[in-house]
Parts: structure tokens; sequence; C-alpha cells
């Protein structure tokens, strides 16, 4: 499914489901259901997650950082000649990598700047800061696309807000919209393999993403999703 269509999906089941288990309903909860709906995706570096957090205009200023300092690598006698054109050459061709490349690139120092700088938001940021690191090196539906995924993401949210008043929300709504963007890539011709390394995929074929059948059946899917939201939300 497409990124929009998790967010919908994902986000209005679990929302629904715990308003109908009467469970606390708070905003840190509906950002963690928000946030847990696209994180699967976090390895694809188009992602709807990936792409906001990284837009183009970044990897913009990414090129260009990296071409003025090949420039000034160039240029600053750090090293002799013909060393300072090689660090030059190496410095300013990573400015000419894919997207993807560079969106990997761009994780991996963000990841860098949590683990260093931002010991005040502990542990959010070590928390952060492995994920993308792991999502930077993992194939797309590969770990992030396992139940070892949704019981990690859950145990995590789980010992790290012990002291918050909705720290029980907090783990539902990551593990619920987290298993539900799971159970609907499990609808696609692709799948997913759950439990690796069992080679067993969990692959419905019922929607291929791209396909007129795979946008009607995205469409049934956001517009159950929104009745049942309606029902809950509204008539109960």
């Amino acid at each position: 499914m497409m990124g929009k269509s998790h967010l919908v999906i994902s986000t209005g089941v679990t929302l629904s489901a715990m308003s109908l288990l009467g469970l606390q309903i708070t905003i840190p909860a509906v950002a963690v259901a928000v946030v847990s709906s696209l994180l699967p995706d976090i390895d694809e570096p188009n992602s709807m997650l990936v792409r906001t957090a990284v837009p183009e205009s970044l990897l913009r200023i990414l090129q260009v950082s990296l071409i003025g300092a090949a420039i000034y690598l160039y240029f600053a006698g750090i090293a002799e000649p013909p060393w300072n054109i090689a660090l030059a050459l190496l410095v300013g061709s990573v400015s000419f990598l894919p997207s993807r490349r560079l969106r990997h690139l761009v994780m991996l120092l963000i990841a860098l700047a949590l683990f260093a700088f931002a010991d005040a938001y502990d542990p959010w940021n070590y928390i952060a800061a492995c994920v993308l690191v792991v999502a930077s090196v993992v194939p797309h539906r590969g770990i992030t696309h396992t139940l070892y995924a949704v019981a990690g993401w859950g145990a995590l949210l789980y010992f790290v807000s012990p002291g918050m008043e909705d720290g029980g929300s907090l783990w539902i709504a990551g593990s619920l919209s987290y298993g539900l963007h799971l159970l609907a890539d499990s609808l696609t011709q692709r799948g997913i393999t759950p439990l690796p390394p069992i080679p067993v995929k969990l692959r419905l074929k019922l929607m291929s993403t791209g396909t007129k059948k795979g946008s009607a059946v995205e469409k049934v899917c956001v517009m159950l999703t929104l009745a049942l939201a309606v029902y809950v939300f509204v008539l109960v």
C-alpha cells in the first residue's frame, strides 16, 4: 500500500480499537500511532516517512555543501598534491549519488548527531539513532517488516514510558499501528516474511501497488476505516 493509505488505515483502526477497548487516547498516543503507521517503511528511502523527514530541499543543501567542502579541500592546503585532488574528488563525488543513497547518508548523519549532541532527550535520542542506523543498512521489507520489529518497537515504548500517565496507551498504540501496517503489506503480491529465518511468507495476493486493482482495494480499506472511525467517535 501507499504511505497515505498506511497512515489513514493503521492510525484510524488503532485509535478506533483503543476507544472501543476503553483506553485513553492522548496526543502522545495519537502521535505514536501516526509514526508507527509509517515506521516499517523507514528502510525505504523513498517512503512517505523518509521523504517527509528528509525532503528534496535538504538533499540539495547537502549536495551544495559537499561540493563546497570539495573545493575547500582542494585549495586549503590540508593535504599535499595529488592527495588534495583525491580528497576533493572523493568528497565531491558523494554529491552525485542517487537520492536514495543521499537519504541514507543523511539518516546516518542525523543518527551520529543524535548520539553526540542530544543527551537531553535520553533515551529517545538513542532509540531514534539506532532505528536510523538499522534502517539505512537493511533491505526493504526485511527486518522492519517482521513480528520481531513489532515486538521490539512495542517493548521500547513500554520500557521508556513507565513514568508517563499514558504509558500504557503509548505501547499499545505503537504496537497495534505498526502491526496493522504489516497486515496491510501482507495483502500485496510481494507480501512479508513475518518470522525469518523461517521461510514462510504471508502473502494473500489481493492487490499490487500501483495497479488499478491495488488502488481499488486501498480505497475500499480507507473507506472502511473512515466508516469505523465515524461509528466509534461520532455515533457511539
